[in-house]
């Protein structure tokens, strides 16, 4: 085990003239601290020159590329910095990385993992020895080629037995409509007299045995087909219950060890307390730890700090390299904790210190006006500042329904249409009755109402038009992201065109002004189209999920059209930006 110094790094930078922070970073919305940022600058500088180890972030000559044109190999990492305080009153900082870097998890001057399997616990490779050997075998069970043989030859024998049975049951249908008719004729004779009483008898007779025959011959067929399949059955079942034995077997000792491995990841806090995973996500949403939880860089830097009695002041984590396909992450960018697998950890470790206050506890609408552009008796048309809600969320009431539910008292119905993310501003309409709710909703269902954002991007657009299609899909353990994903996302379409003329920019870097124009209403998608490497690659100005925190996001609601759910009337309102 490292000593308490080993990872401990003194700053190169003089930080004299930066104070200490009053509280610490709360790790799941902040603005890294001056302190911070010169231990990232020295951290990001060492990842530029050291060549201790490889690992191929997908950064060639130091120049970022997008990963659609990098090799699979390819992946950037999430790193951290920890700016501590040591036993002898010296400030310094602890790096980390998530999960492995350079294929390895213990690497010199960054803090050790929570919990090293391969160092640390002989029971648990013991225990995994056992099971790789459970996967050899059942990948040769899987791999006998009688298996499959006898399988194939099950299924072609079942699919010929029902159709078999079918042939035959509709001949069974064709043989009994047949006897009906002969009967309803023997009658007909008997009736006449054509047919005497022991005719009549002897014919009635014989539809009864055709009948019994083909019972018969039903019932023979089924035990001949039955008795090929099980003579199939009788060679494929015992080795079917082989392979389900072994896998029931991998699964109970898949799960014990997966349960003691849990047990094993023990996060301390300030005061020494300790809890493991289990304990730890037992209230969460899935209750069961997800993958990866404790292997961020965040737990391992605050384990390492009350491990070896050094003082927290401040952290920061930022993401370096090429952005994973899937989610986005943009290289140097700043990134808070993620929620499904660090904030019952965190929520632990940081017991009993001052923290920075959440900002999402805190009303960003208080004293804000809500402009109303337009209202009659069946709807609302607002222009919803930036930083306001459309709802009432789990913390802050006050939201465009609240506001809108209070001025217009006899409104009925649930008032809301559609929604726009508390970062964006525009245009909203409401409902003030359950019929022009009904007919609005339609309508948008219908895809008839045309609406035009307009946003800043940050890059410089080349593009004059174009359409962007990346399904999208909630980040489960990063809630409210959300992820590209083309297995199990939502169709989002969104078309895009460059705003005539451009406007003057006072920034020092790049901007372009688009008109957007979504033809889906996914969660975040505008902010996920414009920000991803496949999309337009350029998050919008002031997004602090997918680009960099600025005065505000620089995305509007600008222009709506729809039919009046009541005169039918063609209504069309636009209102501009103010950005």
């Amino acid at each position: 085990m490292l000593s308490g110094e080993s990872c401990f790094t003194p700053f190169k930078e003089s930080i004299a003239d930066h104070c200490l922070p009053q509280r610490f970073t709360y790790p799941f919305y902040y603005q890294p601290h001056p302190l911070a940022l010169v231990a990232v600058k020295e951290l990001q500088q060492y990842l530029t020159n050291q060549c201790q180890w490889h690992h191929n972030f997908g950064i060639p000559s130091h120049q970022l590329t997008t990963p659609s044109a990098i090799p699979e190999e390819v992946s950037g990492k999430m790193f951290g910095v920890l700016v501590v305080k040591n036993s002898h009153g010296e400030l310094g900082y602890l790096s980390a990385f998530s999960g492995k870097l350079a294929n390895q998890s213990c690497l010199a001057k960054f803090v050790p993992p929570v919990f090293d399997i391969q160092q640390e616990d002989n029971f648990f490779i013991e225990k995994q020895s056992v099971i790789n050997n459970i996967n050899q075998q059942i990948s040769r069970l899987e791999q006998n080629p009688a298996i499959e043989q006898l399988s194939c030859q099950l299924i072609e024998q079942n699919s010929q037995f029902e159709s078999e049975l079918q042939a035959h049951r509709e001949k069974m249908i064709t043989n009994r409509q047949a006897r009906k008719h002969k009967r309803l004729i023997a009658e007909q004779a008997y009736n006449d007299g054509d047919l005497n009483a022991q005719e009549y008898k002897a014919h009635s007779i014989q539809m009864s045995r055709e009948s019994v025959e083909d019972k018969h011959a039903l019932a023979d067929l089924k035990q001949h087909w039955q008795e090929k399949i099980a003579a199939i059955e009788s060679t494929l079942k015992p080795l079917e219950a082989a392979l389900a034995d072994l896998k029931k077997q991998r699964k109970k000792l898949s799960n014990a060890l997966q349960k003691y491995l849990f047990k094993q990841y023990q996060f301390l806090n300030q005061s020494g307390e300790a809890q493991n995973l289990i304990t730890l996500f037992k209230d969460s949403l899935f209750q069961t730890p997800p993958a990866g939880a404790g292997d961020c860089a965040a737990p391992k830097l605050l384990q390492y700090a009350f491990r070896h009695h050094l003082t927290p002041i401040t952290m920061a984590e930022f993401w370096w390299g090429a952005a994973p396909k899937s989610e986005i992450r943009q290289h140097k960018n700043f990134y808070p904790a993620c929620q499904g697998k660090c904030q019952p950890i965190l929520t632990h470790m940081l017991a009993g210190m001052a923290l920075d206050e959440n900002p999402l506890l805190t009303n960003p609408a208080a004293g804000k006006p809500l402009p109303i552009v337009y209202h009659d008796q069946d709807i609302v048309v607002v222009n919803k500042p930036a930083e306001f809600l459309s709802v009432p969320g789990k913390s802050i009431a006050d939201s465009v329904y609240s506001r809108i539910k209070e001025k217009f008292p006899q409104a009925t119905g649930s008032l809301i249409v559609h929604r726009l993310d508390m970062a964006t501003s525009g245009l909203l309409i409401l409902a003030l009755n359950p019929r022009a709710h009904k007919k609005l909703q339609q309508q948008f269902i219908n895809k008839t109402i045309e609406k035009r954002y307009v946003a800043i991007i940050e890059g410089e657009l080349t593009t004059e038009t174009g359409s962007i299609d990346l399904p999208l899909t909630v980040d489960i353990n990063d809630r409210p992201r959300q992820l590209v994903c083309f297995t199990h996302g939502k169709k989002a379409l969104t078309r895009f065109e460059k705003y005539h003329p451009q406007p003057t920019f006072t920034s020092d870097k790049k901007l372009t002004k688009v008109y957007l124009y979504p033809k889906t209403g996914r969660t975040h998608q505008l902010r996920m189209h414009c920000a991803h490497f496949d999309g337009l690659n350029m998050p919008i100005l002031g997004d602090d999920l997918y680009g960099k925190k600025a005065n505000r996001l620089h995305l509007h609601a600008e222009y709506l059209a729809f039919e009046h759910p009541v005169t039918k009337k063609t209504m069309a309102f636009q209102q501009d930006a103010e950005f």
